[in-house]
């Protein structure tokens, strides 16, 4: 999808990534051009809306049904106390409103789920997944393959997360979770605890593999997972 030339205040904004080898002005003029959803504005999709809105994204859309509460606030970085009890999309998307005036915003106030997934997801180039539930990372993995999108997953639990990226014709989303995995078999944010900083590491590195899908540089965690563990400093990786 092409793009507007860039203006004289974007080329001043995205200087750094104009002189960078390997993105330039071709790649910036991708990512303007580009149509992102970002399923989640909690732990993950903070720096991934954070991180993609400062990039240049033309289009991101912000699909979250829930809203801003104050036990959030401890790793959801683009929600302030000002915002508790609004919508997590909308105070989302005032934070990457203030953030980037360039990028268009789109926000879905709705719960993601098999029956509505492929309507929500549909006319976009690029899927990122940051909930936190298996039932809607399978509906979001699910349209996503049905309409050919890329798809970046995060996940994180206490002190570890990983990420990776399932793309067409690629390894599939049942290849690394299979069928008979739910809910049940994973710790909840809730119980369990998760440390704030941690959700940063992930959503980062998310945001930064949708960068690279979008302008083609390097290599995508495609068939990859990229997993980190905080208390250890440790990344490590495993191929499925």
């Amino acid at each position: 999808m092409a793009s507007d030339p860039l203006s004289l205040e974007e080329t001043r904004r995205y200087a750094r990534h104009l002189v960078l080898k390997g993105m330039g002005g071709a790649g910036q003029q991708a990512l303007k051009a580009a149509r992102v959803a970002v399923v989640g504005a909690g732990g993950l999709g903070s720096p991934v809306i954070a991180y993609l809105a400062s990039a240049g994204v033309g289009s991101l859309t912000i699909i979250d049904h829930d809203t801003v509460s104050l036990s959030n606030l401890q790793r959801q970085v683009i929600h302030s106390a000002a915002a508790i009890g609004e919508s997590k999309a909308a105070s989302a998307a005032g934070f990457a409103a203030a953030l980037n005036p360039h990028v268009r915003l789109n926000i879905v106030n709705q719960q993601l789920d098999a029956g509505n997934a492929a309507v929500l997801l549909a006319d976009h180039d690029l899927v990122l997944d940051g909930t936190d539930n298996l039932s809607a990372r399978r509906a979001t993995a699910g349209a996503a393959e049905a309409l050919g999108l890329p798809l970046v997953s995060g996940a994180v639990s206490m002190f570890d997360g990983q990420v990776t990226v399932f793309a067409p014709g690629g390894p599939r989303f049942a290849d690394l979770y299979p069928a008979e995995a739910d809910d049940t078999d994973l710790p909840s944010c809730e119980a369990t605890g998760i440390l704030g900083p941690l959700t940063g590491v992930i959503g980062t590195l998310m945001a930064m593999e949708a960068i690279k899908l979008i302008t083609g540089i390097g290599t995508p965690l495609i068939g990859r997972v990229l997993t980190y563990d905080s208390k250890g400093a440790r990344f490590s990786e495993f191929s499925y």
